[in-house]
């Protein structure tokens, strides 16, 4: 009934997921590679804190 008052914790980390992947697509378009690889790792850590939490809400 009260659904929509649950946290999803979720949700905030698709959030910093997508933030982390624009920011490294702008440091890839700059030139910045070491950058770039050091946020597709951040966001690949996230992605898969992610897949974790969707799979135990099941």
């Amino acid at each position: 009934m009260f659904s929509w008052f649950k946290n999803y914790p979720a949700k905030k980390l698709k959030k910093r997921h997508s933030m982390l992947l624009e920011e490294a697509m702008h440091a890839q378009r700059n030139g910045d590679i070491r950058t770039y690889s050091r946020l597709t790792a951040e966001a690949d850590e996230l992605f898969q804190q992610i897949k974790h939490l969707n799979q135990s809400e099941t």
